[in-house]
């Protein structure tokens, strides 16, 4: 696209989506937000409604990362309504937006300033802010980067020689997973990470009182175990429900950037499920749960099964990932369950039970389940029985071939069927030093799955698993797994 163009098409989407509100313009590198690039982000925005700003893709005097890291980033501003990549000076962009407010930081106030000539022309205001503190973002870029992102990963040795499992043969077997053809289906969640900076107290009424600086979005749920699945290189077909609002168009995008397969069925009587939580100083202060739990109905029901119905020749696992949100009532899960068992398809569930009402049980035939101890317990209505003694209940009652209990810090509790033989074991958890532990349970069901359905044993796989999980507690935000750092952590 030549520079025209380019100009052309953000300056008409830009005044699409502002609606005649006041735009305010600011460019700069962004080589990583600090907290004085928050505050002049937060400034700009204080002068208009709408703040579009340009990041800069060409610097004389410094080192940049790559300009598309840098717009992912100021993307996540909450203060940020629109961003693009400049490939040149800004006065061809400026000229045709007339922004109606030019913002800069203080330090260019005694300087000779370009923009002032053109925003003088067309009646827009140049206005200078001292938002910018002292200290070097490609300092701690370096010092970031620098950091082990998967903490200290153990491998369990004894675990290992019990069941006779060499990383020779787990290699190969992972490589099989870009053979395999998963269908994902269960609720989608947007994780929404409001980082504030805390004021004090309230001086009317005894209550913390934020400023909001910054706000990350990652996609959850059944959402993040398809993505990663195809990270981890298999074919994924996606099925979800969302709802009619902005938070729909951005749980399809990164999936299509992820490389899943979509199949989102759009419901006019709830929202797209979002949970917030609002941060400070690296604690959570407050969480915020938008969503409806009632079950689709049955149209949407039918929508889903028919296309399920017509490509499950091509399947090879079904994964059932279920929030207790509405997406898989039980009439819906029993029709694909069926379907599953009439084509030889191997099926595996995970229920989670956070808001009290999940239930594992429901999931009948299974080849694998991984609830956590709660889940089993609410389940089955019993809190006094032993760990083994729940996983064979389990078992029976839902006729399931093998019990993963996840047990958080204390690893999993594997209850495998070995030639109708049924035995007990346990893998530690691996990470001795995680930072982030949301998505560890996502992670170990598809990783365990898609290992036993490519032909590992249920050790084999379990234990590959575990590996995946203390990948995903190792680094911050629940972000897809790929198979080279899987394969990586296997062999060292």
């Amino acid at each position: 696209m030549i520079e025209n163009d380019f100009v052309t098409e953000n300056v008409n989407e830009i005044r699409r989506l502002a609606h005649n509100a006041k735009i305010v313009f600011i460019n700069g590198n962004f080589n990583i937000l600090h907290p004085g690039h928050l505050r002049l982000l937060k400034f700009a925005k204080s002068n208009g409604a709408f703040l579009v700003v340009g990041i800069n893709d060409f610097s004389p005097d410094s080192e940049l990362l790559d300009a598309k890291i840098r717009l992912e980033a100021i993307q996540h501003s909450m203060y940020v309504d629109y961003a693009l990549i400049l490939k040149e000076e800004p006065w061809a962009f400026i000229k045709a937006l007339k922004p109606n407010i030019i913002v800069k930081g203080s330090e260019h106030k005694q300087h000779h300033n370009p923009e002032q000539a053109l925003v003088k022309a067309y009646g827009g205001k140049l206005v200078f802010s001292s938002g910018d503190i002292g200290f070097s973002s490609l300092q701690l870029l370096e010092s970031e980067f620098q950091r082990n992102h998967f903490g200290m990963i153990e491998k369990p040795q004894n675990y290992l020689k019990r069941h006779g499992i060499n990383t020779a043969k787990l290699t190969k077997l992972i490589t099989k997973f870009q053979e395999l053809n998963v269908l994902v289906i269960g609720d989608t969640i947007v994780d929404e990470y409001i980082t504030c900076d805390p004021l004090g107290m309230s001086q009317e009424d005894p209550t913390i009182v934020v400023t909001p600086i910054s706000s990350d979005k990652f996609i959850g749920g059944a959402a993040i175990v398809a993505s990663h699945a195809a990270g981890l290189g298999a074919k994924v077909r996606f099925y979800s429900v969302l709802g009619e609002d902005d938070y729909r168009h951005f749980v399809q995008e990164k999936l299509h950037d992820y490389g899943v397969e979509c199949h989102l069925v759009q419901d006019t009587s709830r929202p797209t499920t979002l949970k917030q939580r609002f941060r400070a100083h690296n604690k959570t202060l407050l969480r915020v749960n938008h969503l409806k739990q009632h079950h689709i109905d049955i149209d949407l029901q039918n929508k889903i099964f028919k296309d399920i119905e017509q490509k499950i020749a091509e399947t090879d696992l079904i994964v059932f990932s279920d929030f207790s949100y509405g997406c898989l009532p039980p009439h819906l899960i029993d029709k694909i369950t069926t379907l599953g068992r009439q084509h030889g398809v191997m099926m595996v569930a995970d229920s989670q039970s956070s808001s009290q009402i999940g239930d594992i049980s429901k999931f009948r035939h299974m080849k694998l389940v991984t609830p956590t101890e709660k889940e089993v317990r609410l389940a089955l209505n019993d809190f006094e029985s032993g760990l083994i003694i729940l996983a064979e209940k389990l078992r029976k009652q839902s006729d399931i071939a093998n019990v993963l209990i996840t047990l958080g810090s204390e690893g999993v509790l594997i209850h495998a069927d070995k030639n109708k033989k049924w035995i007990t074991d346990q893998i530690p958890a691996l990470n001795r030093a995680p930072k982030d532990v949301a998505g560890a349970g996502d992670s170990l069901l598809i990783s365990a799955s898609m290992s036993i359905a490519v032909g590992a044993s249920v050790m084999e796989g379990a234990y590959i698993g575990s590996i995946a999980a203390a990948c995903q507690v190792g680094r911050v935000g629940n972000i897809p797994l790929n198979i080279h750092e899987l394969e990586r952590e296997i062999m060292a």
